[in-house]
């Protein structure tokens, strides 16, 4: 099973949050907005419970894949404990209401090739997120946290596509789903995230830090010139090599769900 691969890789690279030094904070270095980073994080995360409840019931009849969501929900929530870890470290609390909100499962996706190709696109967005804002980060255990979960999430994106492109081999039919998912998000100007387009309007989110909090900070204050259609050329590459479409530009997306659906 690719699962079985995927384990014994973990197995070979696992880092363990007693492993960070949190002891060695340097608070001299720590900015408000790293706070504000780290707590929209911490909200990001916490919807790994709710995303294995969907994969699981969605995906019931497939044990390889099901195995490997629970190795990604480990090191997912394994980021979710980082983020809070060091939080608790500077003494900044972490509201339990906005987190308990984001339990409730996801809805399936159109197809099931839908919800995988969803998760492609969440991990491929968070992976060139953090990676940004590591660079920028000036605290130095921060810094360790965000490249470390950068590099789980594109190890993350790497096994979702290869599940999507499984998926794809066997129902062909799913790809004109695939590809509405890749126009959805990738359509305009902004970084669409799933946590954001599904539960953004949650009423404990109020006034809270949100994962869009991060995501704007990054487009306002870290990200340079063209830093949006960057990341959204990584995606469409991503779909493009994982599909064998041209899938470079909206126009050659859309003529290709046009296509599809013919």
């Amino acid at each position: 099973m690719h699962s079985y691969d995927v384990f014994r890789q973990y197995e070979r690279h696992q880092w363990r949050l007693t492993d960070l030094p949190l002891d060695q904070i340097d608070r001299d270095l720590v900015h408000p907005d790293h706070v504000a980073m780290a707590r929209s994080a911490v909200m990001g995360e916490a919807n790994s419970i709710a995303a294995q409840h969907g994969f699981l019931n969605e995906f019931v009849d497939d044990y390889d894949f099901s195995a490997f969501v629970a190795i990604w929900g480990y090191q997912e929530l394994q980021h979710h404990y980082a983020f809070r870890a060091w939080l608790a470290a500077l003494d900044v609390p972490v509201d339990t209401a906005p987190v308990d909100a984001m339990r409730e499962p996801y809805a399936p996706g159109t197809t099931p090739a839908a919800t995988l190709a969803t998760n492609i696109v969440s991990e491929l967005t968070v992976n060139h997120v953090y990676r940004a804002l590591s660079d920028w980060v000036t605290e130095p255990v921060l810094r360790t946290i965000m490249r470390t979960a950068s590099r789980d999430e594109a190890a993350h994106a790497r096994e979702f596509i290869h599940f999507t492109r499984q998926r794809l081999a066997a129902h062909p039919d799913e790809l004109p789903s695939v590809l509405e998912t890749l126009h959805v998000y990738t359509s305009d100007a902004r970084i669409k995230h799933p946590v954001s387009v599904f539960k953004s309007e949650l009423p404990e989110l109020l006034g809270h830090e949100t994962i869009d909090t991060g995501f704007e900070f990054f487009l306002q204050q870290v990200a340079g010139d063209g830093e949006l259609d960057r990341l959204q050329v990584k995606i469409r590459r991503a779909f493009g090599t994982l599909t064998g479409l041209d899938l470079g530009s909206g126009a050659r997306i859309r003529r290709a769900l046009a296509d599809s659906l013919a």
